[in-house]
C-alpha cells in the first residue's frame, strides 16, 4: 500500500473554501439545438471545499469525474456533474466551470455562402447539501450602427463590432433556453450578426441592412430582455452590451441584471 499523504489528518484547523484543479483543457461533446452533439475543447475549474481535518484533495478524482460526464455536455448533466463530484469527493460544496467555443454554420445573407462562426460558451454548475444551481452564457460577437451618427450625418454613419453576453439560470435547472437560442436572441438584438464568409453581394445587404436598424447598446440590452422576460423557463438573467467603439478611444457598454419574484 502507498501512502496517502492528502488523506492524512490536518492539525491547524483552517477549512478551505475551495481545493481543485483551474485551467485544463478537455476535450467535451456539447449537446445543441438540433439534438446533435458539437466537439469542442473546454477549459476546466472544478473545486470542492475541503474540511479542517482534511490536508487534502484527491485531484485525480476531479479528472475522473469529468471524463465520465464529457460525452453528452446538457444542462441536466452539467448539473449532475457537480452532484458527482461533491459526493465523490466527501465534500459540503463543489464547483465546476466550463468555457469552451461553440461553431454554428451560418449562411451568408444573399448568396447562402456557408461558413461557421465562433461564440464563446460557458456552464457553471454549483451544487450543496440544499440542491444546485445551474447557469450558462454566451458571447456573441454582433455589429451596431450608431443611431445618434445615422441621425446627425449627412452621409453614412460610424459602427462597429461589439459583443453580448447572455447568462441565464432556469427554473428546474434542465431546461431553459440552451446555447443556440440565446445566440439566436442576441444577434437579432444587434443591427447586423457578425459572419464568417461574406460575398461582395452579401457585404452590400449586410452594410445596408445594418444602416436600417441603428441600435446603441442600452438598445441591444432592451431587446434581449424584452425576449427573455417572456420564458417562464428563467429564473434569473444577466445581460451586457459592449462596443469597441470606432470613432472613440473608448468602448461603451450597458447591462442588467434581471430575477424572477419566483426565484432561483
Amino acid at each position: 500500500m502507498l501512502t496517502d499523504v492528502q488523506a492524512a489528518h490536518d492539525s491547524r484547523g483552517v477549512p478551505l473554501d475551495e481545493v481543485g484543479i483551474e485551467g485544463l483543457r478537455y476535450p467535451v461533446l456539447v449537446a445543441d439545438g438540433q439534438g446533435a452533439k458539437r466537439e469542442t475543447v473546454a477549459t476546466a475549474t472544478m473545486a470542492v471545499d475541503l474540511g479542517p481535518e482534511a490536508k487534502g484533495a484527491h485531484l485525480s478524482r476531479f479528472i475522473e469525474v469529468l471524463h465520465g460526464s464529457r460525452e453528452q455536455l446538457t444542462p441536466a448533466t452539467a448539473a449532475g456533474l457537480a452532484d458527482e463530484l461533491r459526493l465523490h469527493m466527501g465534500s459540503d460544496r463543489a464547483r465546476v466551470h466550463l468555457t469552451f467555443p461553440y461553431f454554428l454554420e451560418r449562411e451568408a445573407p444573399v448568396t447562402r455562402a456557408r461558413a461557421f462562426v465562433e461564440y464563446t460558451c460557458s456552464i457553471t454548475a454549483r451544487s450543496s447539501v440544499a440542491g444546485t444551481q445551474l447557469a450558462w452564457s454566451v458571447e456573441v460577437p454582433v455589429t451596431s450602427v450608431c443611431p445618434c451618427s445615422k441621425a446627425i450625418s449627412d452621409r453614412g454613419a460610424h459602427n462597429q463590432r461589439g459583443h453580448i453576453t447572455i447568462e441565464v439560470k432556469d427554473a428546474d435547472h434542465t431546461s431553459g433556453p440552451w446555447f443556440d437560442e440565446l445566440i439566436d436572441i442576441a444577434e437579432a438584438a444587434a443591427s447586423s450578426p457578425v459572419y464568417a464568409l461574406l460575398k461582395r453581394p452579401d457585404e452590400r445587404h449586410v452594410t445596408m441592412a445594418g444602416y436600417d436598424n441603428p441600435v446603441f447598446v442600452e438598445d441591444m440590452v432592451r431587446n434581449v430582455c424584452q425576449v427573455l422576460s417572456d420564458c417562464d423557463r428563467i429564473a434569473a438573467y444577466r445581460v451586457r452590451a459592449v462596443n469597441d467603439e470606432s470613432i472613440h478611444n473608448h468602448a461603451a457598454y450597458a447591462a442588467i441584471t434581471w430575477s424572477s419574484p419566483r426565484g432561483v
